[in-house]
């Protein structure tokens, strides 16, 4: 078992030799090692890794995410850019979408609440929705990522999925997916306040 984030030495930064490597250091599996590395080789592969990497240099402490997602749609020459947002960012979805276009992109967006199906449809308890005994629109990624595969999207941008849908998302998704927004209705879609209050304000509430 691999346990990465109790280590304390992190050979695989400060080692180039990996001399002092821990017992259980997943760079000892040499085989999958070199697989992940011969992948790196495949063109569009590398293209889209290095493209990213060279991202993180001409950025880095300077450009926020959503100009980095922007450049690096650009930059990979791509043209049509699909967004599948949550219903409750609708007005940031639109700032996004907004940006997008300006800056030369075509995109196509999907709401969550794409066909219109009850969450009874899909064996959501009544007692379970929100409003009970109505009517309900459920989240519907897997619809949002056929639609936008149909559109032919080079990249897709998930903004404030739910927790589980992105999974979904992700999965159905035939063009990759880079997430701009994380859902986190409590702290305002930034989910790592919970972690950097986890020993003190929030510590009762994880």
């Amino acid at each position: 078992m691999y346990t990465c984030d109790s280590c304390t030495i992190h050979a695989c930064k400060l080692d180039p030799e990996k001399k002092n490597m821990p017992k259980n250091c997943p760079m000892r599996q040499e085989a999958l090692v070199e697989e992940a590395r011969a992948e790196y080789q495949k063109p569009e592969i590398n293209r889209f890794f290095v493209t990213s990497s060279v991202l993180e240099h001409d950025g880095y402490c300077q450009w926020p995410r959503l100009k980095e997602t922007v450049v690096f749609c650009q930059r990979m020459g791509y043209k049509r850019i699909g967004l599948a947002f949550c219903i409750g960012l609708a007005k940031e979805a639109k700032v996004v979408a907004d940006l997008l276009r300006k800056n030369g992109l075509e995109v196509v967006s999907a709401v969550c609440k794409s066909g219109g199906m009850d969450k009874a449809e899909a064996g959501i308890p009544e007692d379970k929705k929100l409003n009970p005994g109505a009517f309900e629109a459920m989240c519907n990624p897997i619809l949002q990522a056929k639609l936008l595969n149909e559109q032919k999207t080079e990249l897709n941008i998930a903004l404030g999925l739910c927790v589980g849908h992105d999974s979904l998302f992700y999965r159905y998704s035939d063009a990759m997916v880079t997430t701009l927004v994380a859902k986190d209705r409590v702290l305002a879609h930034n989910p790592v306040g919970a972690i950097y209050c986890a020993e003190g304000y929030f510590k009762n509430r994880l």
